[in-house]
């Protein structure tokens, strides 16, 4: 049996380091705490984080206003103050800026709290936790949630904090909030394959970001190693990595793959590596490895699901090391983090073993 409270934990933890709030206020906690159902941890996760932002400060922002006023505020709008003859009533149409609560930020805030306390399976005390925080954005407009405009939610210094909490709001509203126990391992049972996919590999680069600055984590764009420039070449498709580690004169290309199969069966019923993950891999290494000195590798990482046989490749092709393994998310957290540490063991050079 898995411990349910793992698996979730374990969630709560990758979005912690993939919205890059793992050291705000109440993480500690949280991850420490057993959750019995999904909707428990994501309420604790708004009740807390919201909670710590009325602490701090809710995010306030100029929004345009445009009323008809007895004094001058703003810009007089001509025009419509003699359309509607406003000055008849001793009044003018005045366009101006209200340094308000009532932003994009915390209507998204407020629509998924009230979404969660209708539709999710949440234990009482949490309930609690979620309406204590909700007088706090009395001013704030309820939407939709579905009227949510995820990708026009911006964020910069004075509002980062909201990043986790957002990204939790956007999971859920993606999610549908499917009522079935989702605890016990599937992640895929509460969101979308693409939008897990995204976490998961958002993941993985801000847990080496975190824990190894020193080997330049990102995702930098591989140029094509052309051996003449031409204007034909405009048409080659770019190649962006997940996560790129660098040491010592040596390069790491990891890639995150999260699949329901993470093997593909052949006619004749052989289990492989999915050719295109190899073959994009391989394009990745051969042209990041400019010095053609077998100084870059390639990882392709795949979160392992519950069939029997899993990805397990390493080998080198022309000089240049490359692999697929798994990452377990079931299990305990101390578990992940050493499988995520032993992957640095691919910047060392190529084994005897491998080599040979």
């Amino acid at each position: 049996m898995i411990d349910r409270s793992i698996a979730i934990r374990n969630v709560y933890m990758m979005l912690a380091y993939a919205f890059g709030e793992l050291r705000s206020t109440g993480t500690a906690r949280i991850a420490a705490e057993e959750f019995d159902h999904l909707h428990d941890l994501l309420a604790e996760i708004l009740a807390v984080g919201v909670g710590s932002q009325v602490k701090r400060g809710l995010h306030r922002d100029y929004l345009a206003r445009s009323e008809e006023l007895a004094t001058v505020r703003g810009r007089i709008d001509v025009t419509r103050s003699v359309g509607a003859r406003t000055l008849t009533r001793g009044r003018l149409i005045c366009d101006f800026d209200e340094y308000e609560v009532d932003t994009p930020h915390n209507q998204a805030l407020k629509s998924v709290i009230i979404l969660l306390l209708r539709h999710g399976e949440v234990k009482e005390s949490r309930r609690d936790g979620l309406r204590r925080v909700l007088p706090y954005l009395d001013e704030v407009t309820l939407i939709s949630p579905r009227s949510i405009r995820w990708d026009a939610l911006t964020y910069h210094r004075s509002n980062a904090s909201y990043r986790l909490l957002l990204g939790v709001c956007e999971l859920i509203v993606r999610g549908l909030l499917p009522t079935e126990d989702t605890g016990a391992a599937r992640l895929s049972e509460w969101m979308s394959d693409e939008a897990m996919s995204k976490l998961y590999e958002r993941f993985l680069r801000q847990y080496y970001v975190l824990h190894h600055p020193e080997l330049s984590p990102g995702a930098p764009m591989i140029a094509w190693d052309l051996d003449s420039p031409s204007l034909l070449s405009a048409h080659l498709p770019s190649m962006q990595t997940d996560v790129t580690l660098r040491r010592g004169g040596r390069t790491l290309i990891v890639d995150a793959k999260y699949y329901k199969q993470n093997l593909q069966e052949s006619q004749y019923g052989k289990e492989t590596i999915h050719s295109g993950n190899l073959y994009q891999m391989l394009a990745y290494v051969k042209n990041e490895d400019t010095a053609h000195d077998g100084g870059v590798a390639g990882l392709l990482l795949y979160a392992q699901t519950d069939a029997d046989a899993q990805p397990d490749l390493d080998v080198v092709i022309q000089g240049n090391r490359i692999g697929a393994q798994t990452l377990d998310l079931n299990q305990p957290w101390a578990s992940i983090a050493a499988r995520l540490e032993a992957v640095l063991d691919w910047l060392d050079p190529v084994p005897e073993a491998v080599a040979s």
